[in-house]
């Protein structure tokens, strides 16, 4: 896999200098007024990141939804809604009330944001403005832009970038030669860095990466955050996700499957959890499952002499019209964001000044 992503980004080489200097031009026709971007009525929380594929974004906006439920605040979630079939111009996932949206029409990631986060809305949209208004119509008075950094047509009053600690800024070529969205100079436009997927055997590399990004850019504060296993869950008759027993990682053999940006990282997971794995199968991140991807997976599980699956709550959230196909029992790990403490005492601080003028 990654030979070939190393090959295509030699072949797209020649192109990341046009690719940059766009990216280059639009942030300036933005900054300038040229190309208008829109003051919302309520804080505006982004989390976005500069490079392709998975960085924690996911997990890092429903850390951040339950902080501010925490204390006091009404958020709501507004995402492209990558990967689902509603193409309406304002897509309600979840009010604060009921699960409106299945995976298929929400896409998999605002889908399982609704599922996991009872209260608060979910809402998507193309033009992320339109889905920002209803939400705030709706009573929402902070709102969380997932995977935001690009969309410059919002304006935040925070501006998260995540870095994957064991990624970092991959080759540091711009698309299509390399890993970035964006040059490196875009950053400058953050107001917090966050580096991800920090554990012990990473740590050293993480906090090189954070002096060298705060020798760069001074005055962005910079925080690590890591995941802590919260507990196995399953699907419940009625389709909610619901805790299952702590035993099911080590009591059977298990049969582990993931469509994630970064699937090794599941499987580690599952060993320092102390699973006993007949079988893992790594699958596209966004993986959309069919009834052929659905019948080799069940096959795999019955022929490693598994009695459990495993997936990640993700996952399983897609999973849900699939189950019985499956004919062994499922499982979703949960995971938790665990941030230092600066990150929450800086958003809360940004979010209870907010005064609605630039």
């Amino acid at each position: 896999m990654k030979q070939s992503t190393a090959f295509y980004f030699a072949l797209g080489r020649p192109l990341s200098p046009i690719y940059s200097l766009a990216m280059r031009l639009r942030e300036t026709l933005y900054r300038r007024g040229v190309l208008r971007s829109y003051r919302l009525a309520a804080p505006v929380v982004s989390v976005g990141n500069l490079t392709l594929g998975g960085s924690g974004k996911t997990p890092m906006v429903q850390y951040l939804a339950r902080l501010l439920q925490d204390n006091g605040f009404h958020p709501a979630i507004i995402s492209r809604g990558y990967g689902g079939r509603a193409k309406g111009a304002i897509n309600v996932v979840s009010d604060d009330k009921s699960l409106l949206l299945d995976a298929e029409q929400a896409g998999d990631e605002p889908r399982f944001l609704a599922e996991t986060l009872p209260g608060v809305p979910v809402l998507t949209g193309i033009v992320r403005r339109l889905p920002a208004q209803r939400a705030v119509e709706m009573g929402a008075d902070v709102l969380l832009l997932d995977d935001g950094f690009q969309h410059l047509q919002i304006k935040r009053d925070v501006n998260l970038v995540l870095f994957n600690t064991d990624r970092l800024a991959g080759n540091s070529r711009v698309f299509p030669g390399g890993d970035l969205r964006e040059p490196v100079a875009a950053l400058k436009r953050a107001t917090g860095f966050v580096m991800t997927g920090v554990h012990a055997g990473n740590r050293e590399r993480a906090d090189r990466f954070a002096d060298l990004l705060r020798h760069r850019f001074p005055g962005i504060p910079v925080v690590q955050a890591g995941y802590g296993v919260e507990g196995p869950v399953r699907l419940a008759a009625s389709g909610i996700l619901e805790p299952a027993a702590a035993d099911i990682l080590v009591q059977h053999p298990l049969f582990a499957f993931c469509g994630i940006a970064h699937p090794e990282s599941f499987r580690q997971t599952l060993i320092a959890q102390g699973a006993v794995l007949a079988g893992f199968h790594p699958l596209d991140d966004h993986q959309r499952y069919s009834s052929a991807v659905i019948e080799r997976l069940a096959n795999r599980a019955r022929q490693s002499g598994a009695q459990n699956l495993i997936t990640t709550e993700k996952d399983l959230v897609k999973l849900a019209p699939h189950v019985e196909a499956l004919s062994l029992p499922v499982f979703g790990l949960r995971m938790r964001v665990e941030a230092e403490e600066p990150l929450a005492r800086n958003i809360l601080s940004a979010v209870r000044s907010w005064s609605g003028h630039d």
